[in-house]
């Protein structure tokens, strides 16, 4: 028969202390967080290795790292976590307008800078004291499958490092809750008076010196695909790691790229920069907010999941239908 632990001679506190070692992968960091000393934390460890019967966190002498067990412990003690601060959580409403909690939320740069301006200002008016952490997310270098490509991203989430991804992908785990925020395609940027403004043929498209966003450097991306299949190459003369950059280096160049058409219609016209629709069909993809399920009984949480999706709709319905301007007279 399986044998029942005796709760009543177990500090759950020490799935806490595992939880916030296993973020900051050092005793000292882990202990400041905690308010505790380090030998307070190191001694905690001492309890919870013999408590789960392992190592669990190996010393370095830039910190510690987790052990194989701790790693396949981490996802099971944050769910355990979760329902428990979700369970505690009940006894005072999540109210934003009076709350001062910080959210992380993760996305590709070219993303967050579309999402996060209607978000801040919906924040501003409704939770004024709500502060956001967002994290660069990037696919896995060289990953092909879009069921694998972020990965990363979803372990992260499992594990608390952040609370809510905003990924272009459609393959969502069923242990995720996911919402679609809106849908993003391509367009083909480059500074204001540039010829090739003038004539966008596939034939001129691949005459011209190409910039590509890899943080990898690899200048080998989907564009390259979709040329391929009609029979074309290009050259790719610049790679740089983000989006932002990206404007910025098209804007005082010769240097074109494919980039998402909301983030360009947003950002652009700070560069000088214009566009003009792609000369072969480029791939359309959607942009989903996912957080874990059981993280989603926490009602902050939830409540954030709720407005990000709000304001993004409110965004993008008036980037369906802009507002009407008065001729001036």
């Amino acid at each position: 028969m399986l044998k029942l632990v005796d709760l009543s001679r177990t500090d759950l506190n020490l799935l806490v202390l595992f939880e916030v070692v296993l973020d900051e992968r050092h005793v000292g960091r882990a202990a400041d967080r905690l308010n505790l000393s380090p030998s307070a934390v190191s001694h905690g460890l001492g309890r919870l290795r013999r408590l789960l019967n392992d190592p669990l966190f190996l010393r370095t002498p830039k910190g510690v790292v987790p052990t194989a067990r701790a790693v396949e412990l981490s996802a099971p003690i944050a769910e355990v976590l979760a329902r428990v601060r979700s369970v505690i959580s009940t006894a005072e409403p999540f109210d934003p307008a009076s709350s001062a909690r910080r959210f992380t939320i993760g996305a590709p740069d070219g993303v967050s800078a579309v999402f996060l301006p209607p978000l801040l200002d919906e924040l501003r008016r409704t939770a004024p004291n709500i502060d956001l952490g967002v994290r660069q997310l990037l696919p896995v270098p060289g990953e092909t499958s879009p069921e694998r490509a972020w990965r990363n991203a979803f372990a992260d989430l499992e594990v608390r490092a952040m609370d809510i991804a905003v990924v272009p992908s459609e393959h969502i785990p069923t242990r995720f809750h996911s919402r679609g925020l809106y849908e993003e395609d391509f367009v083909v940027a480059m500074r204001a008076g540039h010829p090739f403004a003038v004539d966008p043929t596939p034939e001129r498209y691949c005459e011209m010196q190409h910039l590509v966003v890899s943080l990898t450097g690899d200048p080998h991306g989907f564009v390259d695909e979709a040329l391929a299949k009609q029979g074309y190459s290009r050259r790719v003369a610049l790679t740089v790691p983000n989006f932002m950059f990206a404007l910025a280096a098209i804007a005082g160049t010769d240097l074109i790229s494919a980039l998402p058409r909301r983030f360009v219609a947003i950002h652009a016209a700070h560069f000088g920069v214009v566009t003009v629709e792609a000369p072969l069909p480029l791939p359309r993809f959607r942009l989903n907010a996912v957080a874990p399920k059981v993280a989603m009984m926490d009602a902050g949480l939830a409540w954030l999941f709720g407005i990000l999706g709000k304001a993004q709709a409110s965004e993008s319905e008036q980037y369906r239908h802009p507002p009407r301007r008065t001729p001036i007279s």
